[in-house]
């Protein structure tokens, strides 16, 4: 039986995108007056693919059954290419940056939240209902 599988799951690989995003908005924030430095962001889409592939396995029943190789998963990074806000070649908006923290910090305390009602009521089950 798995007890943490499932939802519980979903929402720590919830918790990873927003703990990747965090960082990637601070590092953004941290760099706003370097040359040349470009805003990055993190794909949630990238993720989620690599988060399907990593859960996958296969059982070989014969040596010339096909091996299932798991690519290297990224973080879901990327750095803008084409992007310029200022003249040193700099591509940080500290407006869009603190929105998108303040976004990405709502997102967080909402999965903590969710989080806490799930092992909440694993807790009540566990007590027998008292």
């Amino acid at each position: 039986m798995n007890l943490f599988g499932g939802t519980i799951g979903n929402l720590e690989s919830g918790l990873k995108y927003s703990a990747t995003k965090q960082k990637t908005i601070a590092q953004n924030i941290a760099n706003v007056d370097t040359p040349k430095y470009k805003a990055k962001d993190v794909s949630f889409a990238k993720m989620l693919k690599d988060a399907e592939i990593d859960t996958m396995s296969a059982h070989r029943t014969d040596q010339r059954h096909y091996e299932f190789k798991q690519p290297q998963s990224s973080d879901g990074v990327y750095s803008y290419t084409n992007l310029r806000y200022r003249q040193n070649g700099n591509g940080v908006d500290m407006d869009a940056e603190q929105a998108k923290m303040a976004e990405n910090t709502i997102y967080y305390n909402a999965l903590i939240d969710r989080i806490n009602g799930k092992l909440n009521s694993l807790k009540t089950v566990i007590k027998g209902g008292q």
